[in-house]
Formats: structure tokens, C-alpha cells, sequence
């Protein structure tokens, strides 16, 4: 062939570069939140070769103190550079790293130089410090929530949600949720199937069933100062326990109560009402009985009602729960 009539397409394609994942951490960050994220993402470049670039940065270049007190290396968080994804871990660190102003300003800056923004955990806070929670859906751990809630209340808190994704702004739930945003992620880039294999390969859920109330003991429901009125719907949940009803109880206005069971729980009146009586049907599940009559006796109204609350609260429908309790 004439070298004229020869083609200018090279043979082989040219290799796409790396996703540059940037991870910040900070003095006392939780070591899982950063270690949860880097292991799906470099057990996705066994799948993917070379698909994730990863790398820690820190307001300051150097070894950063975990709050285990196992410290990783860190490069400067500085400039503009962009990056593909940009998450921020959480810890017991948090509230220290809200002070530290060249942190809380390059957060602040991420979405003009990431794809997406992320948080782990109580790292949710640094995000709404530097203002990209505002008016957004966003999770954090459940023991947190309240307070996220209390000082950010432009922040749409959701307490339940393993992890939320609301535009460019991925937040998620305590320390091995971290590994959930990164599958979540991973399945976005590269598909459902790949999210899966690195799933298989951590020995985790692809998708795990359910939200944070099944882990948090109904959100610590008991230990605010609404004890005595969760008491009390307890004792009523066959009743009609709307919002007025309940604030009538509690002797306030039903928006100050609607708004100050919200800050002091981490969850809505009506989520509340929702999740104690799940955990009382629940309990009656493991003792037999027609789900017809449990979903009446604990307020629900019919079977398809406690149906929805519970694949919501814990992935699954009462006659699997049921199954499940039975075999344990």
C-alpha cells in the first residue's frame, strides 16, 4: 500500500488516564474512613486496570495521626489542581479540622476542581462547614445526626440513608459505609458487574439491605430528652399518633415539637413513629402469629403498609424477617 493511501488512526487506541481520587484527611481522622474507600477503589483497578489514581492529602505535607494513632503520609492540599473525586474522611478529628481554615477553604473550592465531592461519616461536617451541604439531602452517622441537623439546619439531613447522593455531592453513613460510597461510585464509573466483583472480593454487600436503623438501636431514640413521650407512643401504637397529637403530649406547638424532636432525635416525628413500631412488629414476628393481625395491633393499618416500612428500615419484607429470626 502507498504510504499515502495508509491510515492516520494509530493501531492501538490511547490508554485513558487515571481517575485521580484525592482522599483529605487531617490529625485524628478515622483510620477506616480512608482505608474503607482506598480498598474498593484499588481492588477496582484489578477489574479495571489502572482505572483509579489514588492519593492522601492533608492541610500540611507529612505523616497525618489517625485517631488509632497509626499515621499515613499525605501530600499538601493546596492549589487547584483538578482531581476526578475528591473525598473528605470523618473521625474524632472532626471538630478540631472545622478550625482549620485552609482545609475547611479547600473543601470549600472542590467543586470547581472535582467531578464529584464526597464525605465519610462525621466528615459531612466539614462539608457543611464549608458550605456544600446547604439546601442538599446528606447522611452522616447515625450518633451524629441531631447535631448535624442542629448546627447546619439548612442541611436536609437524612439519619437512615447508608449513603445519599444529591447532584455532585455524595455523603455516607459511619466508617464502613465508607466502602458502600466507593462501591456506589465504582458502579457509576464502570458498571453494576465490576461493583459486584470488588464486592465479592471484600466480602461485603454490593448493595447493603436496609439503613442505618438497624444498626443504631432506633437512632439513640430513647436517650433524648423525648424519652417519656417515646414511652408513650410505645404504649398507643395501635392509635393515631399524628404530629398534633404528639405535641399536644409534649405540651408544644406542633412546629416547634416537629422541629425540636428533629434536632434532638436525628429523624422526623413520623420516621420515629415509623421505627418503633417496626421494632414492635418485629418483635412479634419471631413469636408467630398472621402478619395481618401484627401490622394491626402495632398500627400499621394493613400488611402492605408494614411492608414498605420494613423493606425501608431493614431490606427485607416481614415474611423474610420472619424466616431470618426463626432460623437464628
Amino acid at each position: 500500500m502507498p504510504l499515502a493511501e495508509m491510515s492516520n488512526t494509530p493501531p492501538f487506541p490511547p490508554k485513558p488516564k487515571p481517575r485521580q481520587v484525592l482522599i483529605v484527611i487531617f490529625p485524628g481522622f478515622q483510620i477506616l474512613d480512608a482505608a474503607g474507600p482506598i480498598g474498593a477503589l484499588e481492588i477496582a483497578n484489578r477489574f479495571a486496570p489502572d482505572v483509579y489514581d489514588i492519593r492522601l492529602a492533608a492541610s500540611v505535607a507529612g505523616m497525618v495521626a489517625s485517631s488509632s494513632g497509626i499515621a499515613l503520609p499525605a501530600s499538601a492540599l493546596s492549589g487547584r489542581a483538578r482531581v476526578d473525586t475528591f473525598i473528605v474522611a470523618g473521625g474524632n478529628g472532626t471538630r478540631e479540622a472545622m478550625h482549620d481554615a485552609p482545609l475547611v477553604r479547600a473543601i470549600r473550592h472542590a467543586p470547581s476542581r472535582a467531578r464529584r465531592v464526597a464525605s465519610v461519616c462525621s466528615g459531612a461536617f466539614l462539608l457543611a462547614q464549608a458550605g456544600l451541604l446547604d439546601g442538599k439531602r446528606a447522611t452522616t452517622h447515625w450518633r451524629h445526626a441531631a447535631q448535624l441537623l442542629q448546627m447546619f439546619p439548612r442541611v436536609r439531613v437524612d439519619a437512615d440513608r447508608i449513603h445519599i447522593k444529591d447532584g455532585a455531592i455524595w455523603t455516607s453513613a459511619g466508617v464502613t459505609a465508607g466502602i458502600d460510597l466507593a462501591l456506589a461510585m465504582i458502579a457509576e464509573d464502570l458498571g453494576d458487574d465490576i461493583a459486584a466483583s470488588v464486592a465479592r472480593e471484600m466480602v461485603v454487600y454490593a448493595k447493603r439491605p436496609g439503613g442505618q436503623a438497624q444498626h443504631s438501636a432506633l437512632l439513640d431514640l430513647d436517650a433524648s430528652r423525648f424519652a417519656t413521650l417515646n414511652a408513650w407512643m410505645r404504649e398507643r401504637l395501635h392509635e393515631d399518633l399524628c404530629v398534633e397529637r404528639l405535641a399536644a403530649q409534649a405540651a408544644m406547638s406542633p412546629r416547634n415539637f416537629a422541629r425540636a424532636y428533629a434536632a434532638e432525635t436525628g429523624v422526623t416525628p413520623a420516621k420515629a413513629v415509623e421505627r418503633l413500631r417496626a421494632e414492635a412488629a418485629r418483635g412479634l414476628l419471631a413469636r408467630g402469629g398472621a402478619i395481618e393481625d401484627i401490622a394491626r395491633r402495632c398500627g400499621f393499618g394493613d400488611p402492605e403498609r408494614m411492608r414498605r416500612a420494613f423493606v425501608r428500615l431493614y431490606g427485607a419484607p416481614p415474611a423474610a424477617i420472619r424466616r431470618t429470626l426463626r432460623h437464628a
